[in-house]
């Protein structure tokens, strides 16, 4: 409590400083040279946002909008977001939220024309505090300074170069869609003749939870493990599974839990694996929701070691637990061990297959002063920067096969660190993932792999969230717009399903009758139109750089559209 004071008392103190007491923004102007200088009133926003009528001041630029554009900013300024000034006071404050907020004031600048930094902070954390909340109109409201200025040749500049980025983000899905059609065009095999991996499997399972103590590092983990079931013959009729079974274990995201993938554990559990969902307390909903009410500081940069630590840590401790515990004893198998990882846990993943942190990468990618680059999760990856410098091991050589799904990767890893895995690997990337861009984070990542076993799961119209299951804690830490969920998630649920057993039954068990599901066709027999399934194989770096430059004329490809 006394931290957040003090945030909100530095909040207001900024406020004082920089404008006049009860001072809040009466009209946004735009500075477009030649033209000079436009300007429209918050009255008119706030009328047009309760009432849906447009006045006088606003049919300026509301002629020249769509129905379906204005439509959109009226949904957006009536959405109130639900978020305390204590949420709002942490994520500003922190170094993230810092540098978000300082690349926003070089937008929106004060009625001095100076960075907007301090004042949209202010604004930020006393409507929250409002009794009318977090709306876009209460923001300009509390604004210090009688007038925002937008940097509008900047903006437009943004604008051109994101609307470039997402024409080649969807011209590169296109060109990898079409050849997985290609391909499958060229399978014989019948699919409907096939067992559905997309059902359960034939074992029944038990779960068994418990908490680990690494006191070495003062972590407490979670862990719930789902292990099939052999004490009823009747439980199964599938002979070729058998005790000790292969050891799944999944990594979640960051703030996120145990919980988010309970239904891709027991649908591998169905098929014979031994599933370990952990909790990583550094990064997970807990931390979360213990930083938002400022009883903890943010996951910090030792995060990338002790995530992959606590993997290491879980896999020795339950082979000493297979060996005491009746319920797991002669029940896993450390010779055949797979991991999954969702985000911050597919990076956790690819570093346990063999990826090491690139210190160089990150030094060319982490430029304070460079606000160019549109990938979000550039914000989390710069934080490993912060690490003293070293050759971390981080590789566990029980980990056999791995999925990474929405992984982070582009420059804590790099080429160079993505290049040093040696072991089967499956990479799943959403089109419209706006935290973890597929282009940078997966796609390119792919071309990086020299292990001859890979695959690239490629899923149209999915975002960040589609392969996360419901958490309750979750949502209630880190809420989550509608708009940024995507469309139904359950034929995502369904494709991760089938994919990770067929993966894991053949790279993982070696058995050969399940390759034919990991081809396009197969991706393509059990796609759903909203959310289009494609399956790539092979994608080399020349390929990609011939899809990426293909049709945007080198004048106008600014550098910063670059993949890294």
């Amino acid at each position: 409590m006394k931290k957040f004071l003090r945030y909100l008392g530095l909040g207001m103190l900024s406020t004082f400083l920089t404008a006049t007491p009860g001072l809040g923004a009466e009209r946004i102007s735009f500075y477009y040279p030649p033209f000079g200088e436009f300007y429209l009133s918050v009255d008119s926003l706030e009328t047009f946002a309760k009432e849906g009528k447009i006045d006088e001041d606003f049919s300026f630029y509301a002629n020249r909008a769509s129905p379906q554009q204005l439509a959109q900013l009226r949904d957006l300024l009536q959405q109130r977001f639900n978020v305390t000034p204590t949420l709002v006071s942490q994520v500003t404050y922190s170094p993230i939220g810092e540098q978000l907020m300082q690349q926003l004031g070089k937008l929106l600048l004060t009625q001095s024309r100076k960075n907007g930094f301090y004042a949209i902070r202010a604004s930020l954390i006393l409507s929250a505090a409002d009794q009318k909340g977090l709306t876009v109109v209460n923001l300009l409201r509390k604004f210090p300074s009688n007038t925002i200025r937008v940097n509008f040749t900047e903006g437009l500049k943004i604008v051109d170069e994101l609307s470039q980025l997402l024409k080649k983000k969807d011209e590169v899905f296109a060109s990898l869609e079409k050849e997985a059609i290609a391909q499958a065009a060229n399978s014989t095999t019948d699919f409907s003749q096939l067992p559905d991996l997309r059902s359960p499997g034939k074992f029944h399972w038990q779960k068994k939870s418990f908490e680990l103590n690494d006191v070495s590092r003062d972590r407490r983990l979670p862990v719930d493990i789902y292990v099939p079931a052999t004490q009823n013959s009747q439980l199964t009729t599938d002979n070729s599974v058998s005790p000790p079974f292969p050891l799944i274990v999944i990594s979640h995201g960051i703030a996120s839990d145990r919980s988010t993938f309970v239904y891709l554990a027991q649908h591998l559990a169905s098929y014979g694996f031994a599933v370990a969902v952990l909790e990583h307390p550094g990064s997970n909903a807990k931390r979360f929701e213990q930083y938002f009410a400022g009883l903890a500081g943010p996951p910090d940069e030792a995060e990338f070691l002790n995530r992959p630590l606590d993997i290491k840590y879980l896999l020795d401790e339950l082979q000493l637990l297979e060996k005491s515990d009746p319920a797991l004893q002669g029940k896993l198998n450390f010779e055949k061990v797979g991991a999954i990882g969702q985000s911050f846990g597919g990076y956790t993943v690819l570093t346990l297959a063999g990826a090491k942190i690139n210190f160089n990468q990150l030094k060319q990618d982490c430029n304070p002063d460079d606000n160019s680059s549109f990938n979000l999760s550039l914000a989390l990856q710069c934080q490993a920067i912060k690490l003293p410098p070293k050759n971390y091991e981080l590789k566990d050589d029980r980990i056999k096969a791995i999925i990474a799904i929405n992984p982070i990767d582009s420059s804590v890893l790099g080429e160079g660190g993505i290049s040093q895995i040696k072991i089967p690997v499956m990479l799943v990337a959403g089109s419209q993932d706006i935290f973890a861009p597929p282009v940078f984070e997966q796609i390119r990542p792919f071309t990086w792999l020299s292990e001859p076993n890979k695959y690239l799961a490629l899923i149209e119209n999915a975002t960040h969230f589609s392969a996360i299951g419901e958490s309750t804690s979750q949502n209630d830490v880190l809420p989550v717009p509608p708009a940024l969920l995507g469309p139904d998630r359950a034929p995502v649920y369904s494709y991760l399903n089938a994919l990770s057993v067929a993966f894991l039954e053949t790279h993982l068990l070696n058995r050969p009758e399940y390759r034919s599901y990991l081809q396009p066709s197969y991706a393509k027999f059990i796609t759903k139109e909203s959310l289009n399934l494609s399956l790539i194989q092979s994608l080399s770096a020349d390929q990609f750089n011939q899809i990426w430059n293909g049709s945007i004329p080198q004048s106008v490809k600014p550098s910063n559209l670059q993949p890294k």
